[in-house]
C-alpha cells in the first residue's frame, strides 16, 4: 500500500485533463486542430461524436468506480461490483422488454430504450429492499444475498426475452448487453447528469459514514452513525447512478470491481481520498479502454464492455491470489 496523499488527487485530475483533451482526436482517422478549423465535416464529427463519446465514457467510468466503492464499503466485501443487488440485471431487462415490444425511435429526445433501462433498475433496487427483510432487520448480508438472488431472476427473465424474440431484436439485445458509448450528441450524456449528481452528492454526504461502516454496523452505531439511514442512503445513491449509466452506456462489467481496488493500494482505506480518486481514475481507465476498442481493429469496433470483460478476469483472479497468501 503506497498511501499517497492529496498530491495524488492532483496528479490524477491532471491526468484527466490530459486524457480527455487528446484521446478525442484519436480514432479510426486522427483528428488535428487544423482540421477542426478548416474542414467542416472533421468539426461535425469531433464535437458531434467523439467530443460527446469521450465525455461520457469519461463520466460513466468514475460513476461506476464511485459505485463500486460504496457497495464495497457498505457491505465490506471486497468482490462486490456495481451490479451486486442486481440494479444492472434490472436496468438490462428493462431495455431488453423494451425491444422486445417493439418500441423504436427516441422519447423525449432519447432512445427508448433509456426510460426501459431506469424503470427497471428502479424496480429491482425496490425488489432487493423489499426481499432483504424489514427495515429493523436488514442487515448487509441480507442485502447481499437479495441483490444476488434479484440479479439471477432478471438475467433468467433477460434470457426468457431473448428466447422470445426475433432475431434481429435478439442480436439488439446481445449487441446492448456487450456494453458500449456509441453516443451521437450530447443528449444522452445530459440524461445521465442529473441522477450522477443527485447521487454523487449523496455519497459525499456520508463518505464519514462510509469510512464507519469498515468498522462493522455495531461499532459505526456506536460512534453516532445512523447506520441504517445512511446505508440505505449510500445503497440508493449507488443504485441510481448506476441505473443512469447503464440505460445509456449498457452494462459494462469490471470497472467497478477493479478500479477501487487499485485506488485502495494507492490512497489507503479511507474513502475521503479514495471518493474523488476512484471518481477520476474509473473515468480515465474507461475512457482509455473506449479508445483502445474503436482503434485496435479499425474500421470494425469492439465494444467497450468486452475490452474491461477480457480485463476483469485476469484481475479477479489477482484478486482472489492476493487474499489467499
Amino acid at each position: 500500500m503506497i498511501n499517497a496523499g492529496w498530491a495524488g488527487i492532483a496528479i490524477l485530475f491532471v491526468l484527466a485533463v490530459i486524457s480527455l483533451a487528446l484521446l478525442p482526436f484519436i480514432g479510426m482517422e486522427t483528428i488535428t486542430v487544423n482540421q477542426i478549423f478548416s474542414d467542416a465535416l472533421q468539426r461535425e464529427i469531433f464535437f458531434s461524436i467523439r467530443l460527446p463519446r469521450a465525455l461520457t465514457a469519461f463520466t460513466a467510468g468514475g460513476v461506476l468506480a464511485v459505485c463500486g466503492l460504496v457497495f464495497q464499503g457498505v457491505l465490506r466485501n471486497p468482490m462486490a461490483d456495481p451490479f451486486t443487488l442486481g440494479v444492472a440485471s434490472g436496468a438490462s431487462c428493462g431495455a431488453a422488454l423494451t425491444i422486445l415490444a417493439g418500441a423504436a425511435g427516441t422519447a423525449f429526445g432519447l432512445p427508448v430504450t433509456v426510460p426501459g433501462a431506469l424503470c427497471g433498475a428502479a424496480l429491482s433496487f425496490l425488489l432487493v429492499m423489499a426481499f432483504s427483510g424489514s427495515a429493523r432487520l436488514r442487515s448487509a448480508n441480507s442485502i447481499l444475498l437479495a441483490g444476488i438472488a434479484v440479479s439471477f431472476f432478471f438475467s433468467s427473465l433477460l434470457m426468457f426475452s431473448q428466447y422470445l424474440s426475433s432475431m434481429r431484436d435478439s442480436f439488439r439485445i446481445v449487441r446492448w448487453l456487450m456494453g458500449g458509448v456509441e453516443v451521437f450528441g450530447y443528449g444522452q450524456l445530459l440524461t445521465m447528469l442529473p441522477f450522477v449528481a443527485a447521487g454523487l452528492l449523496l455519497t459525499a454526504a456520508n463518505i464519514t459514514a462510509l469510512d464507519h461502516f469498515l468498522t462493522g454496523e455495531d461499532i459505526a452505531q456506536t460512534r453516532g452513525v445512523r447506520v441504517r439511514l445512511s446505508r440505505n442512503l449510500l445503497l440508493g445513491a449507488a443504485s441510481l447512478m448506476v441505473g443512469a449509466t447503464v440505460s445509456v452506456c449498457g452494462p459494462i462489467g469490471f470497472v467497478g470491481l477493479m478500479v477501487p481496488h487499485f485506488c485502495r493500494l494507492v490512497f489507503g482505506a479511507g474513502h475521503k481520498k479514495n471518493f474523488p480518486a476512484c471518481l477520476l481514475a474509473g473515468g480515465i481507465f474507461l475512457l482509455m479502454c473506449d479508445t483502445f476498442a474503436r482503434t485496435v481493429a479499425a474500421p470494425a469496433e469492439i465494444p467497450v464492455g468486452v475490452i474491461t470483460a477480457l480485463l476483469g478476469g485476469p484481475f479477479l483472479i489477482w484478486v482472489l491470489r492476493r487474499q489467499t497468501y
